[in-house]
């Protein structure tokens, strides 16, 4: 998986430490990180640059 470009992958100051901010449930999770699976359904890429196309 490609978490480290996505919108919902956070940085948590109080742990030092990264974490997903999408709303899965406990079967997702699983499927995800235990199963090996290869595609979020959640994955939205992180576009910093897209506000401002929209404003032009």
């Amino acid at each position: 998986m490609i978490c480290d470009n996505c919108s919902h992958w956070d940085y948590d100051d109080e742990c030092d430490e990264y974490y997903c901010t999408a709303d899965l449930d406990e079967d997702e999770i699983c499927r995800f990180y235990e199963c090996g699976a290869t595609q979020c359904p959640y994955y939205d890429p992180y576009d910093e640059y897209g506000i401002v196309r929209k404003q032009n």
